[in-house]
């Protein structure tokens, strides 16, 4: 049997989510996959979160890590939030680049007359 239950997971999971708000998690499958990819993660030379992390397999440790909250699986808006911010940064350093661009043209325009 895993310790931590998987209702056990799903609490501590959805632990910050608000009353009334969709829960991050809503099934063992979900946990599973988290689990999984993190273990995965571990195996491809991420470093783990937790101590005592010596002589563990990849899948415990990455259970470990989502109980002690080490690891925060996000949510789908969660995500999309995130790629909009990233997004809107991209695009607004590229309209300061290239108003950059066209103060100098504009200065090399400017000594060249």
């Amino acid at each position: 049997m895993l310790h931590p239950s998987y209702s056990d997971l799903m609490e501590v999971v959805n632990s910050e989510v608000e009353p009334g708000e969709q829960p991050v998690v809503q099934s063992r499958y979900s946990i599973v996959l988290a689990a999984a990819k993190r273990a995965r993660q571990i195996i491809a030379g991420a470093e783990p979160l937790i101590s005592k992390a010596y002589n563990k397999k990849p899948l415990s440790i990455a259970v470990e890590e989502l109980y002690s909250g080490k690891v925060k699986i996000l949510g789908e808006d969660d995500t999309l939030d995130d790629e909009d911010k990233i997004l809107e940064t991209i695009k607004e350093e590229k309209e300061e680049i290239a108003e950059i661009m066209k103060k100098e043209e504009t200065a090399e325009t400017q000594k060249e007359e």
